[in-house]
C-alpha cells in the first residue's frame, strides 16, 4: 500500500488502522518534514521513550476509571513521541491546530507527525509501516513547474539572474527514482523506519543550470545555441535594488538542503545519473507549454536589476 495523499496525521492514521493487513504501509513524507537544519539531514533508527511505552497503561487506566482515553492525535500523547537516536535529525513538531491545517507553512509539520503515526502503528500495531522523504521533486511532466522555471530562463534568457554566489544547494529527487524507492522499501524496507530519497550526486544551482544548458545543446527540439547563457550572480543588496531577494526565486534556499540516503541505498536502490535524469526533463518540458511563469520573480524588475549592475 503506498500511501500519496495523506496530508494531515489523522489521514495516516486512519490508513493505517484500514490497511493493516497489508504486505507493507509504505507513506510518502517530505524531507520537509525535518526541523534542524543540518548537513546532511539524516533519518537515523527510532526508538520508543519510556513516555510512549507507558501510553497504553495510561489508556487503559482512563477507560477504566470512566474519564475519555487520550487518541493519537492530542498533544499530550505526542509528548512521548518516538525519539531519534544514532544521530537522527530532529523532526518538526506538530500541534493540535498544525495538524489539522492545510496551508503550505504547515506541510512539514503534519508530514513529521505522519510519520510519528507510522512509527507508532509499527510499533504498537505490529503494521510493516515505513516512510520515505522525498526532497524536491523533479521529472517529466512536474505540475510544479519548479525546474520549468529555470529550463525556460535559460532557453530564452541570454543573461540569468542567480541569487548569491550560485553556490546554494537544495537536494532534489528525480521522481523515477522516487518510485523505484517506494518499491525498495515496500520490499526491503524494515518496520517503523523512515528511508530519504534524492539524488545520489548533488549540484549547487550554478552547476544544475550548466547542467540543463548542456542538455538543451543535446536535445532535438531544441534551437541552435538554446544551451548558451550567461549567469549574473546577484547578492541580496543587488536584488534588492529592484524590490527583489533571494527567496522570490525558486529552488533558492540561504542555508543548504541536504539529506543523507545512504540508508535507502544500503537496501539496493540506485539513483539514475544525473545527466540522463535531466536529459528527460528537458526533452519533457520542451515536449510541453510548461514554462514556469508563476515562479517568476519579475521579468521587469530583474531587467531594473540588470541595467544597475551593469553600471558597476
Amino acid at each position: 500500500m503506498f500511501d500519496v495523499v495523506a496530508y494531515q496525521p489523522r489521514e495516516v492514521r486512519t490508513a493505517t488502522r484500514i490497511f493493516d493487513d497489508a504486505d507493507a504501509y509504505v507513506y510518502v513524507s517530505s524531507g520537509d518534514s525535518y526541523g534542524n537544519e543540518e548537513i546532511p539531514k539524516r533519518e537515523g533508527a527510532l526508538r520508543a521513550s519510556s513516555e510512549r511505552a507507558s501510553s497504553a497503561e495510561r489508556s487503559s487506566a482512563d477507560h477504566s476509571s470512566g474519564h475519555r482515553p487520550r487518541e493519537d492525535g492530542d498533544a499530550a500523547s505526542r509528548e512521548g513521541a518516538l525519539q531519534r537516536v544514532d544521530g537522527a535529525t530532529a523532526l518538526r513538531p506538530c500541534s493540535d491546530e498544525q495538524a489539522t491545517d492545510d496551508t503550505s507553512e504547515t506541510y512539514g509539520n503534519r508530514k513529521a507527525e505522519g510519520d510519528r503515526a507510522v512509527f507508532a502503528a509499527a510499533e504498537e500495531r505490529g503494521l510493516r509501516a515505513m516512510a520515505v522523504r522525498p526532497c524536491i521533486v523533479y521529472g517529466p511532466h512536474d505540475y510544479t513547474e519548479r525546474l520549468d522555471f529555470w529550463i525556460d530562463r535559460v532557453l530564452n534568457a541570454d543573461r540569468v539572474v542567480v541569487p548569491g554566489d550560485g553556490t546554494n544547494v537544495w537536494h532534489r529527487a528525480y521522481v523515477e527514482d522516487v518510485a523505484s524507492a517506494l518499491r525498495v522499501v515496500a520490499e526491503e524496507g524494515t518496520a517503523g523506519e523512515a528511508y530519504n530519497v534524492g539524488d545520489r550526486r548533488l549540484v549547487t544551482l550554478e552547476e544544475m543550470l550548466d547542467l540543463i544548458g548542456d542538455c538543451l545543446d543535446d536535445a532535438r527540439a531544441a534551437p541552435a545555441g538554446a544551451g548558451e547563457f550567461e549567469v549574473v550572480h546577484a547578492s541580496e543588496r543587488e536584488l534588492s535594488i529592484a524590490d527583489l531577494s533571494g527567496d522570490d526565486y525558486v529552488l533558492y534556499r540561504d542555508y543548504p538542503h541536504v539529506l543523507d540516503t545512504t540508508k535507502l541505498a544500503s537496501l539496493g536502490w540506485a539513483s539514475t545519473p544525473l545527466r540522463e535524469a535531466m536529459q528527460r526533463t528537458v526533452d519533457d518540458h520542451l515536449a510541453s507549454d510548461r514554462d514556469g511563469s508563476e515562479h517568476d520573480p519579475g521579468r521587469e524588475n530583474e531587467r531594473a536589476l540588470l541595467d544597475v549592475l551593469d553600471t558597476l
